[in-house]
């Protein structure tokens, strides 16, 4: 399929062939779905500990007797019920990470980069050069293109330039072609592809392509 290719204020200078392989997949919301909680479980550090009443220090000794005080009966000043007890089902370091088969990141990948362009939410770039690192060159971009909504733009290179402008820019991710990703992809309604990034793409996933 072809698409057109655009420069920063929008407007046509030419058009682009991309490969049905990549961009032309089936949509399978199912797998992305499985690869996007995978990859959220996998960012999870899974750190945090708390004591449980055995673990707490001191308590060894009965409050008072069982019988006879008029109050209920305690065994220990470490139960949960205690200020300064034990946390009932206490939170222990854990591993939360999930495998994803290679193949099926891929998938997932391809099929949610298909999907913008089905959804005609993928916009091509010539380039992405600013005259400086400001923001407001990223923003009349934005407004040229007439996005209000959250933006994932793709580069081949990284720029410091490119990087500084959108650093203030709420709802825009930059990211380089190479750790385009499902969450991403899934995360941001719009996408703002370099033509050098989607050949990256496209290069990436040579294999598939074959």
């Amino acid at each position: 399929m072809k698409v057109n290719v655009l420069d920063i204020k929008a407007k046509k200078v030419g058009e682009i062939e991309l490969n049905d392989a990549v961009f032309g997949v089936e949509y399978n919301e199912a797998l992305i779905h499985q690869v996007v909680v995978a990859q959220l479980a996998n960012k999870r550090q899974g750190t945090k500990s708390t004591l449980t009443r055995t673990e707490v220090r001191g308590g060894g000794k009965k409050p008072w007797r069982q019988k006879g005080t008029g109050r209920a009966r305690q065994g220990s000043i470490r139960s949960p019920q205690w200020t300064g007890g034990g946390v009932v089902f206490a939170p222990k370091p854990r591993d939360f990470s999930q495998k994803i088969n290679k193949k099926m990141k891929t998938a997932a990948t391809l099929s949610a980069l298909s999907a913008k362009v089905s959804d005609n939410d993928f916009i091509v770039l010539d380039k992405l050069q600013l005259e400086a690192a400001k923001t407001k060159y990223i923003a009349q971009m934005l407004k040229a293109f007439e996005i209000n909504s959250k933006v994932l733009i793709a580069v081949a290179n990284d720029d410091e330039a490119v990087l500084r402008a959108c650093a203030n820019i709420q709802n825009v991710t930059l990211i380089n072609a190479d750790l385009v990703n499902v969450y991403d992809l899934a995360a941001n309604t719009k996408c703002i592809f370099t033509v050098d990034a989607v050949n990256k793409i496209q290069s990436r996933f040579e294999e598939v392509c074959e």
